[in-house]
């Protein structure tokens, strides 16, 4: 959808849904407060923007890391007349979270998390191989330098000016931390107990539109809804859970343009570098990943506009403040797949099942 095909209402809506969701037992009529609209109107706009694909969901984003899941990035290369039954083969895959055609020499992209007990680069292995893939990079997380995806629908720009990286003083809230280190123990799997398992079960899944969405979770898992937000901001706390929020169809918001630019980084300047990329409010995404022979661009930084030329805009300002010139914009062309990781669920996948589809 064209940015002119949403009125300022909707602007407003999905700039309150996307950062300052609130944790509170009728949210929708505390929205409404918000924008001066009825409880209903809202409910009734957000069924829309539901329907037109512009928000895919609305819920808990949790750490992959911390829950004790491995996550990576993952390049692989097919030819053209391959892809896209390649790429339909792994959204198969439920710790496929995201998948995208790119330019370049490897032309499949896509982030991979499995669950504790499964060794990654095993299953990336019978990935390639039953997908057909002629070259495949694993390309983990080295340092993590900023998360935190915020399209502001009233500016037009990608406004990521913060981390996603909990402040225990500020709470779950729709609130994030300054744009600082996020400090030791980002990747470290912390001890769940039965109770955090059922409540990232339940607190995962898309919010129902009804006036009161939270009581059927708290009812289910035995407790008030004024603990079930306590706890949320306990496990915002213990850097299990980034924040509770709706996650944008960004091309349908009308950020067309997604570019992942990969730059090549002396190791020597790797943290200065990586801190000076994240301070862009344009970066939503910005990670400094390993190198190889053929592939020797360390950082990796996402940015979503409105046009190619606003990418490569962003990208010369951002090359200006580090000093770093070797890059690439590497355009995503096609969107296989985009969802979150649904954790601990009862279908895992069964990677022999993949296998047995090539045979």
């Amino acid at each position: 959808m064209a940015q002119s095909e949403f009125d300022s209402v909707d602007k407003k809506l999905l700039n309150l849904l996307q950062s300052d969701f609130p944790l509170a037992r009728e949210p929708w009529k505390t929205i409404g407060e918000k924008v001066n609209i009825s409880e209903q109107e809202v409910l009734d706009r957000v069924r829309v923007l539901k329907k037109k694909n512009v928000v895919r969901q609305i819920g808990a984003i949790f750490d992959t890391r911390r829950l004790g899941y491995s996550s990576t990035l993952v390049a692989m290369r097919f030819p053209e007349d391959k892809l896209d039954a390649a790429a339909h083969m792994l959204n198969a895959h439920p710790g496929i979270s995201h998948n995208y055609a790119r330019d370049g020499y490897f032309n499949l992209w896509f982030t991979l998390a499995v669950p504790p007990g499964q060794i990654i680069a095993d299953e990336v292995d019978i990935l390639a191989k039953a997908s057909g893939a002629e070259a495949t990079r694993l390309l983990p997380t080295i340092r993590f330098f900023k998360i935190g995806v915020n399209f502001d629908m009233e500016k037009k720009v990608s406004d990521a000016r913060k981390y996603f990286v909990p402040d225990p003083a500020e709470g779950s809230n729709g609130k994030k931390a300054d744009t600082t280190n996020p400090g030791e123990g980002w990747n470290k799997a912390q001890e769940l107990s039965d109770f955090d398992v059922a409540f990232i079960k339940e607190l995962q899944d898309d919010l129902p539109l009804e006036s009161k969405p939270f009581d059927p979770m708290a009812e289910r898992l035995g407790i008030t809804v004024e603990r079930l937000f306590e706890y949320c901001d306990e496990l915002v706390e213990r850097r299990l859970m980034r924040r509770y929020s709706a996650v944008l169809y960004h091309r349908r918001a009308g950020f067309d343009a997604n570019a992942m630019i990969v730059w090549k980084v002396p190791e020597e300047r790797a943290q200065e570098v990586g801190d000076i990329m994240a301070t862009s409010p344009a970066v939503t995404h910005c990670y400094q990943r390993p190198t190889y022979d053929d592939w020797l661009y360390s950082h990796f930084t996402m940015i979503h506009a409105t046009s190619k030329e606003e990418c490569e805009a962003i990208a010369r300002d951002i090359s200006e403040k580090t000093g770093i010139d070797d890059r690439m914009l590497l355009y995503s062309t096609r969107e296989y797949k985009k969802t979150r990781v649904r954790y601990f669920v009862e279908d895992e996948f069964r990677i022999e099942e993949l296998a047995a589809l090539r045979a």
